[in-house]
């Protein structure tokens, strides 16, 4: 069977939407939150490639096409901000700030968390890019000295957790106004959590999206920064 995916140069990709597609069907079955089908879906490529003893790096490179695909579907969130222009050109003092707020806050607690339980550097800075999008992050991890497929696993992590909590957290805390929840859900969550934003809301969702791109762009210049605090 290992010889058969190994000599087969599209098996991740097959593996890879088969079991999203399981994730997918448990998701729709059960209608908890919790059967997040990202999740569901990394917990059974996982298993399968622990229980066939098949190396990352092979499942990564024959996966490739499917990650590429992530690139375009994070440029195609610009649709919904488009739509709701106006209210992002009425707005953009706050939403710039609360982006950077959130960013700021983001890897001030991941210093904080580095520091009190003394992480390496290389630990550090694996963490340090958590909410922004994966193509991002792994990159920032990489150039930090971080682990790059472990950045990837923290990230997707990060936007489940978003994505199952953001109602909630919003209730809790009494965030009534979509442009609000949009900003932090995208500014929390990445993609996945913009999933659940769009959910919500046509202008959770846009804020969400634009939330993502300014995220990225501020997490890359001042993680380096950051990372500087532990050497």
């Amino acid at each position: 069977m290992v010889e058969f995916l190994q000599g087969s140069a599209a098996w991740g990709c097959v593996l890879t939407i088969a079991a999203f597609a399981v994730g997918t069907f448990i998701h729709k079955k059960t209608g908890q939150a919790w059967c997040n089908p990202l999740l569901i879906g990394s917990i059974l490529v996982i298993c399968i490639l622990a229980a066939l003893d098949i190396p990352y790096a092979q499942y990564k490179a024959s996966a490739q096409p499917v990650s590429f695909l992530l690139l375009p579907a994070t440029v195609s969130l610009a649709v919904p901000l488009y739509e709701s222009w106006e209210v992002l050109r009425k707005n953009w003092a706050a939403i710039l700030a609360g982006i950077a707020a959130g960013t700021l806050t983001s890897m001030g607690s991941i210093t904080l968390m580095a520091l009190c339980l003394n992480m390496t550097r290389a630990q550090y800075a694996t963490l340090l890019p958590k909410s922004v999008t994966t193509a991002i992050g792994m990159d920032v991890a990489t150039v930090l000295g971080g682990m790059a497929p472990l950045a990837s696993g923290v990230i997707i992590l990060t936007g489940i957790v978003g994505n199952l909590l953001a109602v909630g957290v919003c209730r809790a805390c009494r965030i009534t106004s979509p442009m609000a929840r949009g900003v932090g859900i995208g500014t929390a969550s990445h993609a996945i959590g913009t999933a659940k934003a769009l959910e919500m809301g046509k202008t959770e969702g846009a804020m969400s999206s634009l939330s993502i791109a300014v995220a990225g762009v501020l997490t890359a210049l001042i993680a380096p920064l950051f990372a500087g605090i532990i050497g």
